[in-house]
């Protein structure tokens, strides 16, 4: 069927199917088709990989763990309050609501499932770069989605954030009585903000997003550590295990590590690594405490 076409410039550009039977001119494929080693222009059919599917949940972890910030910097306590409770909930029922949107509008609609195209290299993510012009004098413009559909469905994902939120988060507020705008103007600036970031990095982010979150986690817990007034190991050691806002914030830490480490397809065994960063920061903390630099001067 494919076999008469003539062959398309570039790398992204292909023909389409007409109605009346005949193949179209060289050109960008529709949404939702990808072109071929014929260079027709096929619907995307394939399932999304694993992998794929860890990068989805990557991206849809983001506003989750900004709200999560935004609303605790709020707070100002060092205990769970009502107000954070509810309001960490509410953000939660708002991503998780948008992520159950996003997929059912994607291809097949009302179903969770998603129709996918291939991603084989890097330069997929930015077909914009890759218009051919044949003797630089005609330029065929082909940019398309040719990883259907792992770019618009964030963006499409994103939006629905900010749509529930103004929804959702003004009901909550009034029903539980729980007045807190500054986290809702924060969510004005971040979401805008990673929607900028996934446009522009969202094929490096593919390719990286497992070694993000094990950074991420690593940073994010060694910043909260050092944020404690008490520095000695048994005060860390014990503000770990029996302060309820520690042990839930380190157990986040510790639950983004674990999915970097399975996204990387390594082996499971690895995962007993998790409380590694923790435990190194609470046996070394004695010899990097800067009152400890402080007793030393004073003595010499």
């Amino acid at each position: 069927m494919y076999s008469n076409l003539d062959r398309c410039p570039g790398l992204y550009c292909g023909r389409s199917l007409q109605e009346n039977g005949t193949w179209s001119n060289c050109g960008v494929c529709p949404r939702g088709t990808r072109v071929n080693a014929s260079f027709a222009c096929t619907p995307c059919r394939d399932e999304l990989t694993s992998y794929s599917w860890l990068y989805l949940c990557f991206m849809s972890m983001l506003p989750f763990m900004m709200h999560c910030f935004f609303i605790d910097m709020d707070a100002k306590d060092r205990k769970f309050s009502r107000k954070q409770l509810i309001l960490t909930a509410s953000a939660f029922f708002e991503v998780a609501l948008s992520a159950l949107m996003a997929i059912l509008f994607m291809e097949p609609m009302w179903e969770l499932s998603l129709y996918a195209c291939e991603v084989r290299k890097l330069t997929d993510w930015y077909t914009l770069f890759y218009n051919p012009n044949p003797n630089y004098e005609t330029t065929y413009h082909c940019t398309q989605e040719a990883v259907y559909p792992l770019q618009t469905i964030v963006l499409v994902y994103y939006f629905l954030c900010l749509l529930n939120m103004f929804l959702i988060r003004p009901i909550v507020s009034s029903t539980f009585d729980v007045r807190s705008k500054a986290p809702i103007y924060s969510a004005l600036y971040f979401m805008p903000l990673l929607t900028l970031i996934h446009g522009t990095c969202c094929g490096l982010i593919y390719y990286s997003f497992p070694y993000l979150s094990i950074a991420m986690s690593m940073v994010a817990n060694a910043i909260h550590y050092s944020l404690k007034l008490d520095q000695t190991q048994k005060a860390l050691l014990l503000s770990s295990v029996w302060d309820v806002k520690n042990a839930v914030i380190i157990t986040v830490h510790w639950l983004l590590l674990a999915f970097g480490i399975c996204s990387l397809n390594y082996h499971y065994a690895l995962l007993c690594l998790v409380p590694f960063p923790s435990m190194f920061y609470i046996m070394t903390v004695h010899f990097t405490d800067p009152g400890e630099f402080r007793e030393m001067e004073s003595r010499i």
